[in-house]
């Protein structure tokens, strides 16, 4: 759910995974990483991209109360 909610959140503000490495510190491979679900951001790295992409932490990582099938 997580990668899901990522790639959602990015695509929804407009930038690239480029772009988004950029701005938080981190490689355009630990964005596709994340967003493929190979690997799980750690609590700083998911904080700036809550900021960045103006969701709350719990929305990305599917704490928000959303019923899941």
């Amino acid at each position: 759910m997580i990668a899901e909610r990522l790639t959602a959140a990015r695509e929804k503000v407009g930038l690239s995974q480029s772009e988004v490495a950029r701005r938080i510190g981190a490689t355009q491979a630990a964005i596709s990483y994340f967003e493929q679900g190979l690997k799980i951001p750690s609590v700083p790295v998911l904080l700036n991209l809550a900021r960045l992409y103006n969701v709350s932490m719990d929305y990305l990582v599917g704490n928000d109360g959303a019923q899941s099938d």
